[in-house]
């Protein structure tokens, strides 16, 4: 079982640290989010559907585009390798009426 939870982030609110308790998919379900991780030297720009996998311990910082964003945030991945995973069918849990699937 997977728990999946849905944020909003205004373009305005200043970039949020997330702790990453265990291996999680970051979903951007629409709008455009700017996120990095701690230790990784590359920084990601999500725009609606993208995804990026979390291991567990990971910090990511995260921020809204100019739009603000939506996304999906879901715990029990068991893969542990960071990266893009554009349109990934993989994601088909999320909910068709959240538009995101």
């Amino acid at each position: 079982m997977r728990e999946v939870r849905i944020f909003e982030l205004e373009h305005d609110e200043p970039a949020t640290a997330w702790r990453v308790a265990r291996p999680s998919i970051f979903k951007v379900i629409s709008g455009e989010i700017w996120l990095t991780i701690e230790g990784d030297g590359e920084d990601h720009w999500l725009a609606t559907g993208q995804s990026i996998e979390l291991p567990r311990r990971a910090v990511a910082w995260i921020s809204a585009g100019q739009s603000g964003a939506r996304f999906a945030l879901a715990s029990g991945s068991e893969r542990t390798a960071t990266k893009p995973m554009a349109g990934s069918p993989v994601l088909n849990w999320l909910p068709r009426w959240l538009g995101a699937a």
